[in-house]
């Protein structure tokens, strides 16, 4: 486990294998003001991690941020029977053996008429990205520390990463740093002007780090990367 701010921690996890190519992972976790901790795309479990946590606070929120991020969750609801689960109506779809709490696509932005405030809200703000039949993901910003949490609108892999034709490949889909970009099949797919007024809310955000599943964090001039990585939508 890594701690990056005074509320703001990462924790690395293994590394798995999608369409052929190795993916790392990476878990964000939150300190709340409450003493509960918010977990976004839970790795692996281990009593070793589970101990680092506790020393932290109580697992209160495991977040799936989009249908591809569920792996561990029956490990870590197994662990923390007490733990709530919110995912996106496409994880809760394709998870139909976990007990979702709420769907993430509740939102004031489908929603105006919601009342009801997600338990982190005064915490940490959150957007769901639309316009893909492929895709769908909440993006989360946490206001202490500025920082936006994504985990495939954005991949920014190391540029040794990948070897032989899983290089070519990464090169192909412009996910490599520092210059990472949604991946190519599913920039193809998003509807550029419904992605623009997420980006926009992005850019408004002013964050100052970017925490992103797959590949190397930004820590400086974030909002000039963000212009950058998505200069696909203009």
């Amino acid at each position: 486990m890594k701690q990056l701010a005074k509320e703001l921690w990462i924790v690395d996890g293994d590394t798995v294998s999608f369409y052929c190519c190795p993916f790392t992972t990476r878990m964000t976790v939150i300190l709340l003001q409450t003493g509960d901790l918010w977990l976004h795309s839970p790795v692996r479990y281990s009593p070793e991690l589970a101990e680092q946590l506790a020393a932290l606070g109580r697992v209160k929120y495991l977040i799936a941020p989009n249908h591809l991020h569920h792996l561990y969750l029956d490990q870590w609801l197994e662990h923390y029977p007490d733990a709530q689960l919110f995912g996106t109506d496409e994880v809760i779809a394709k998870r139909e053996d976990l007990d979702f709490d709420a769907s993430l696509n509740l939102t004031e932005q489908f929603h105006p008429q919601l009342v009801e405030k997600w338990p982190w809200q005064d915490e940490i703000d959150q957007r769901l990205v639309s316009g893909s039949p492929l895709m769908q993901e909440c993006i989360f910003f946490h206001h202490a520390t500025r920082t936006v949490i994504l985990t495939d609108l954005i991949e920014n892999f190391p540029s040794g990463h990948f070897k032989g034709w899983r290089k070519l490949l990464a090169k192909g889909a412009r996910i490599i740093a520092p210059n990472g970009k949604t991946p190519l099949d599913w920039r193809l797919s998003f509807k550029k002007p419904v992605v623009r007024v997420h980006v926009q809310l992005l850019l408004n955000w002013q964050p100052e780090r970017i925490i992103m599943a797959h590949g190397e964090i930004v820590d400086h001039q974030a909002v000039s990367f963000l212009k950058r990585s998505f200069k696909w939508v203009e």
